[in-house]
């Protein structure tokens, strides 16, 4: 990973800012970080700033925090289970510097757990490496680790080191403003009220309730929260407590921030070389709906390869954690509040090891809770006082809902006619139907879908946009028309 990767999700330089300071670089020498100061690309404290966010790699086995035994253990594991044999393998599979394997090495060579078999064979240019084979007391040795975890991977973190972490990169360090509000909902046509009204809760960093009917945006608005904070975090492969290890690092849920394949970037920068066993990301969003349950909120532990997966709030930490379709899950909205209330009162989540150990972490993420049912009829009072921001999405009044219309349509090449839009309107009506947000877009998709059907230009046809009402509704038998869509 180069830190200017990392310069670029921060949206300080351009990939041909970087261009320019490597030429720089090759032609007048110095720290890439010093050219581009030079160019007048960053300041000096900009670069400073980045480098004191970024964990710098251990240069020692105390520096990692975790006890060597455990990392000789680990590194035996490797050897065993992944037959690796150089430092250099090692050292990338386990997220170390090489000064660290080098001396894990020795130390397990002084145990006679493992003995060098002669120099591995490297490429033109590469330098050679020794390479080393484990003893029988080393198998052995690897048997008893893996028997008890079986996990080998990057080398974790520590609880301390973890817990320190969350608490520096608060997503509290962010400052959402209204310009920046603005241009992330820049494509969806929304009250200018309810965006005033947002950016406080947003800036806050606790819990959002958004509720109203289906179809007005409660997602598509928590996705685009989500997606709004720019600052970068870093996140751990896995963290050690007692022993136990426990995984947070998930590609399903983190984006990494890396380099397109290209590692021959320009170097320099100090610290260039971070401590790989935090992967830099971006603030992550998690999103679950009807199937979160009580144990899901729990640590999961592997009881075959006997390590823990963390739940997925937890991976969510300095991130956003949505719950949709709040009121529609297995269990009572009542027992998720429960589970809700230390977390978010106290700032503190308690998680439980099959030890019996209990551990605390830092709890830094905004929760947005989204729901088509009244607030009235999920919570009493005393847990609605616990989200002091409580937003309601409504029925859009008619000029927003034809700006609606009109946009989508546009976007897909077609013409909102008042003909066509009288039509739906009427259509609605006739249903007793309020209107919502999301049936512009069902309409025109339905439209295309049907031109496309017929083989003819996308356009709107009183049949074509007949067909999309009935799509919309269902009758009842007596003829009432019912919405049938989710938002």
């Amino acid at each position: 990973m180069l830190l200017g990767d990392i310069l670029i999700a921060k949206g300080l330089v351009t990939r041909d800012d970087l261009q320019r300071a490597g030429e720089h670089q090759r032609e007048h020498g110095g720290r890439f970080g010093d050219c581009l100061v030079a160019l007048n690309i960053l300041t000096a404290e900009q670069i400073e700033e980045v480098l004191n966010e970024a964990p710098a790699g251990p240069r020692n086995l105390e520096e990692t925090g975790v006890d060597p035994l455990f990392l000789l253990q680990l590194m035996i594991k490797g050897m065993y289970s992944e037959n690796l044999e150089t430092p250099s393998q090692i050292a990338d599979a386990m997220c170390l510097p090489s000064g660290i394997v080098n001396a894990l090495l020795k130390d397990a060579q002084d145990r006679k757990l493992v003995e060098a078999v002669g120099q591995a064979t490297g490429g033109m240019g590469a330098l050679a490496e020794m390479r080393y084979a484990l003893t029988r007391a080393g198998r052995e040795w690897a048997v008893d680790a893996m028997e008890q975890s079986s996990y080998f991977g990057p080398a974790p973190v520590s609880y301390e080191a973890y817990r320190g972490r969350i608490l520096l990169q608060r997503i509290t360090n962010e400052w959402v403003s209204r310009p920046l509000m603005q241009e992330a909902f820049s494509g969806l046509v929304i009250p200018d009220r309810f965006v005033s009204r947002l950016g406080p809760a947003i800036n806050s960093g606790t819990a959002i309730l958004i509720y109203g009917p289906a179809g007005n945006g409660k997602t598509t608005i928590a996705e685009i929260v989500g997606a709004i904070f720019q600052n970068v975090i870093y996140v751990p492969h896995c963290f050690e407590i007692d022993g136990q290890i426990i995984k947070i690092f998930d590609p399903s849920v983190h984006k990494a921030i890396s380099s397109d394949g290209a590692d021959s970037g320009p170097r320099g920068l100090r610290r260039e070389r971070l401590d790989k066993r935090w992967v830099p990301c971006y603030r992550p969003m998690v999103i679950t709906g009807g199937e979160l349950t009580l144990e899901m909120l729990d640590l999961k532990f592997n009881e075959l390869a006997k390590f823990y997966e963390a739940p997925m709030h937890i991976k969510a930490l300095n991130g956003t954690f949505l719950i949709d379709d709040f009121g529609r899950q297995r269990v009572k909205p009542e027992d998720i509040l429960n589970r809700w209330i230390v977390p978010l009162n106290s700032r503190v989540d308690y998680l439980n090891l099959h030890t019996g150990k209990s551990i605390q972490l830092p709890f830094d993420e905004l929760v947005i809770f989204s729901t088509n049912l009244h607030p009235n009829d999920l919570m009493d009072p005393a847990f609605q006082r616990r989200i002091a921001y409580k937003l309601e999405t409504v029925e859009p009044p008619e000029d927003l809902y034809r700006k609606v219309f009109e946009s989508m349509a546009a976007k897909q090449g077609l013409k909102l006619t008042e003909e066509v839009y009288d039509q739906v309107l009427a259509g609605i009506r006739a249903a007793e139907a309020p209107l919502a947000y999301f049936q512009p877009k069902f309409i025109v998709e339905q439209v295309l879908s049907s031109c496309k059907f017929e083989g003819t230009e996308p356009r709107f046809t009183p049949e074509n946009v007949e067909d999309a009402l009935l799509n919309l509704f269902v009758k009842e038998p007596e003829g009432k028309m019912f919405g049938v869509a989710r938002g």
